[in-house]
């Protein structure tokens, strides 16, 4: 807490003196900034050359946990639009507030209105025990992971480009002729998993972070997800899972770059699998889609 509030004061700090001196960017673009790397794909497509994308989780951070550094919260204050995922990730619940108190006239793309938040499903929120009570909770809270549907892709695309043109109307035909080439490809692109998940008939896959549920239920599979919210598990849980995957026929263990492996590795190593990797976050969503489909095929086949 001290070294947070201290980091507070600096950026407070950073910002005073940057606002005082009145900069702004060189290069004459809307400085976007999106919370999320999948959220600067759909920025970049729809602004092109009219935008600078910046992300506040990099490549390999983890938005359960990320904190941003004092340059980072600094640069928002010549930003022209911020992109929140609005879905409950925890690095927006712990940032956003601290966001708008230093740059109470930032703009702000809610990437998420419209988009139907479906609750952690029950199998993918363990249940944790406390260790003073001996209760029981479930965290009942909403999957925040919506962007791997291709149908709330086409929203957020939506999204964004009816932010970018509120902030800069003399691009808006722009912005919307750009956007509309991108929803014929997310379209596509639900099309084409369709397809190529139509043979598969065990339609289980095992990941050990609950990311892919809005994927799952775009095209009729089933996830089944070994821990939440980072969480070490508990023997008993790892036990559990073991047994889930072994009913389910399920020889692959899929990990985000986000999170370690090590007990995905032991639970792979007690159903005789192995691991996969796929990325919730990769910043190229269509071909990171098709990438992640040939995985999840592969190994549901």
């Amino acid at each position: 807490m001290i070294y947070r509030t201290v980091t507070f004061l600096a950026i407070a700090l950073l910002l005073l003196l940057q606002n005082g001196c009145g900069t702004s960017p060189e290069s004459g673009r809307l400085h976007i900034v999106v919370s999320i790397s999948p959220f600067a794909y759909f920025a970049e497509r729809i602004g092109g050359e009219h935008v600078d994308v910046s992300v506040m989780v990099p490549p390999g951070g983890n938005p359960h946990s990320y904190e941003p550094t004092p340059r980072q919260m600094s640069a928002l204050s010549g930003a022209s639009l911020f992109v929140k995922a609005g879905s409950g990730v925890e690095f927006e619940l712990d940032w956003m507030p601290r966001i708008l108190s230093l740059n109470p006239e930032l703009r702000i793309c809610d990437a998420s209105e419209g988009v139907p938040l479906i609750p952690m499903h029950q199998e993918d929120a363990q249940a944790h025990e406390d260790s003073a009570s001996g209760q029981t909770h479930q965290h009942g809270r909403y999957d925040p992971h919506y962007w791997l549907s291709p149908d709330n892709a086409v929203l957020i695309t939506r999204n964004i480009e009816k932010a970018l043109g509120s902030i800069d109307p003399s691009h808006r035909p722009l912005y919307a002729a750009n956007a509309a080439t991108l929803v014929a490809e997310l379209q596509a692109l639900r099309h084409d998993i369709h397809e190529q998940l139509a043979p598969v008939r065990n339609r289980n896959f095992l990941v050990f972070h609950p990311a892919w549920g809005y994927y799952a239920d775009a095209f009729g599979l089933k996830q089944i997800a070994a821990e939440e919210e980072g969480k070490t598990m508990t023997p008993l849980q790892l036990q559990r899972v073991i047994e889930k995957a072994r009913d389910a026929d399920i020889r692959v263990v899929f990990v985000s770059p986000q999170f370690g492996k090590v007990q995905a590795e032991t639970i792979a190593g007690d159903i005789g699998g192995t691991t996969g990797t796929v990325d919730p976050l990769a910043r190229d969503y269509i071909d990171n889609l098709r990438k992640a489909t040939d995985a999840f095929t592969g190994a549901m086949q």
